[in-house]
């Protein structure tokens, strides 16, 4: 009954009187048996066009008698609605997604490649954090910022959707990655600042060197988690060849020890990922790992809203006391 939706009772055991509703239904049925005889006759064929209206009310007042009941029984329960909020203080965490772009990425190991699975799983972890303020570095043979630390989620989502392979010239410029990455944290309030950096391959360009990118990220108390990308040997990468587009075999080289190193000089961690699976299991150990220290203080405030079914239960025995002295007066009930 939506009445009584949304209330909680006080009393709950006063209930228990509606098991007096039947017994009293009971009563009234006993009583008008004993108080009506019967009488016999022939047919009743004089009587079938006599009929009055006020038979069709003269049990009236059993029914508003048994409403009556029912609502000071609720009354008596004390309903009441809860309203009830909460003060939350967040230490928020500011994280930035250092992801490479460069031409190895769009080998097929991962489906339907390294850099689509990496763009498809690092939104997913974006939106399971609603309240931390996460950025967008991309890097290949140089790197740039695709979007600063933002709240707006939408926006960077969107602005994740439009990296491709050849924005920058080709290259893996790790060490360049990082520090622009870091850059971006320089200016952090937050009381925890991370970094993903993901890639799949190891440092060829740029003019700072990973382990070096990695000792600033330590001073600035920034902790990178490194994600190695790509399946263990040879993955399949497209070729366009005159006959088409051609899948050959490519080493996938990986410089792990690099990765490890930075993860372990920032205190992070280094992660690898030969399939989506484990890539997508990889980002859910990352958002386990750096969770936002909530601090709740909740406020309840009840309201008593036993008087509507007092006044209901009233109006029921006032209108059963007019109607027994006005429309149905010397009438037996």
């Amino acid at each position: 009954m939506n009445v009584l939706k949304g209330l909680t009772f006080a009393h709950p055991g006063f209930f228990w009187l509606l098991l007096l509703v039947p017994l009293m239904i009971a009563w009234y049925i006993w009583r008008n048996a004993q108080l009506h005889g019967s009488l016999r006759i022939s047919s009743l064929s004089g009587f079938l066009h006599v009929k009055s209206r006020k038979s069709n009310f003269r049990h009236y007042s059993i029914v508003l008698r048994s409403l009556a009941l029912i609502a000071m029984i609720v009354a008596l329960a004390r309903p009441q609605t809860a309203l009830s909020w909460q003060d939350e203080t967040t230490e928020g965490i500011d994280i930035i997604i250092a992801t490479d772009i460069s031409g190895s990425m769009l080998s097929e190991d991962l489906k339907p490649n390294r850099l689509e699975a990496g763009k498809n799983i690092a939104i997913e972890f974006i939106k399971a954090r609603p309240d931390d303020r996460i950025g967008l570095v991309v890097f290949s043979g140089e790197s740039f910022t695709q979007c600063p630390l933002t709240i707006d989620h939408d926006v960077l989502v969107n602005l994740f959707k439009d990296i491709n392979n050849g924005m920058i010239e080709d290259g893996t410029a790790i060490g360049m990655g990082l520090a622009t990455a870091v850059n971006r944290l320089k200016e952090s309030e937050a009381k925890s600042k991370v970094v993903i950096l993901l890639t799949d391959g190891s440092n060829t360009t740029g003019s700072i060197p990973p382990v070096t990118a990695a000792e600033i990220a330590k001073k600035m108390n920034v902790r990178v988690y490194t994600v190695g990308v790509g399946t263990k040997g040879y993955a399949p990468y497209p070729v366009q060849t005159p006959f088409g587009v051609q899948r050959q075999q490519v080493p996938v080289t990986i410089d792990e020890a690099t990765l490890s190193k930075i993860a372990q000089i920032t205190g992070g961690k280094y992660f690898r990922a030969t399939d989506n699976a484990k890539l997508k299991a990889i980002y859910q150990q990352i958002d386990n790992l750096e969770k936002a220290k909530i601090a709740v203080t909740q406020y309840h405030k009840k309201t008593e809203r036993f008087l509507p079914f007092a006044l209901f239960a009233f109006f029921m025995l006032l209108l059963e006391f007019l109607l027994k002295n006005t429309l149905f007066k010397g009438a037996l009930t």
